[in-house]
């Protein structure tokens, strides 16, 4: 793990959560099943003050509030229910003793994805990426960050509603494989 945890009431402040930059995709998992993606990542700075290992100690905090994330050989952790559907298609991402949360951009599909398999991958990316990033520069910047181990992840969940088991039997696992 490269991360512990927070104290809660202690999450992180507005003005970071409004900072940040976030990209949804579907991707597959291992077994090749579709899985929801979400990569939150650090603007570069505006200023001198704004240096690289400033965000960096940010993601690196923002990692912390979801409860611990796993590096490129390690183990993917769960980090528990982080995601909110707020309505339609609205995605939240809370963090761990944090009054707000984080807006995703989402699309139908993406969200339905997420609805089905009630789960995502949570990526941070350690180093800057402009926000304004299209698909092209997010695909090379995960290349990059994952070849370096600067891309922490984790498992999250969205609540099961009451009495609804998404049909996967009491030990979590499908029928003929595994889930990611």
């Amino acid at each position: 793990m490269l991360t512990g945890r927070y104290l809660p009431g202690s999450g992180p402040a507005p003005g970071l959560l409004a900072a940040l930059g976030a990209w949804t995709w579907a991707g597959a998992d291992p077994s090749g099943q579709d899985i929801a993606h979400i990569l939150i990542a650090h603007p570069p700075g505006r200023t001198a003050y704004d240096i690289a290992e400033t965000s960096e100690q940010r993601m690196r905090h923002i990692a912390a509030f979801l409860g611990g994330m796993g590096g490129t050989y390690d183990r993917v952790p769960d980090l528990g229910v982080c995601l909110s559907l707020v309505s339609g298609s609205s995605v939240l991402l809370r963090f761990q003793g944090a009054r707000f949360g984080l807006r995703l951009p989402s699309y139908e599909a993406w969200t339905g994805l997420l609805r089905a398999r009630g789960k995502a991958v949570v990526l941070l990316g350690l180093n800057p990426l402009p926000r304004t990033a299209n698909a092209a520069q997010v695909d090379t910047y995960l290349e990059q960050t994952l070849i370096t181990n600067r891309l922490p992840f984790g498992l999250t969940r969205i609540p099961v509603p009451q009495g609804h088991d998404r049909g996967l039997p009491v030990d979590g696992r499908a029928q003929g494989g595994t889930q990611a």
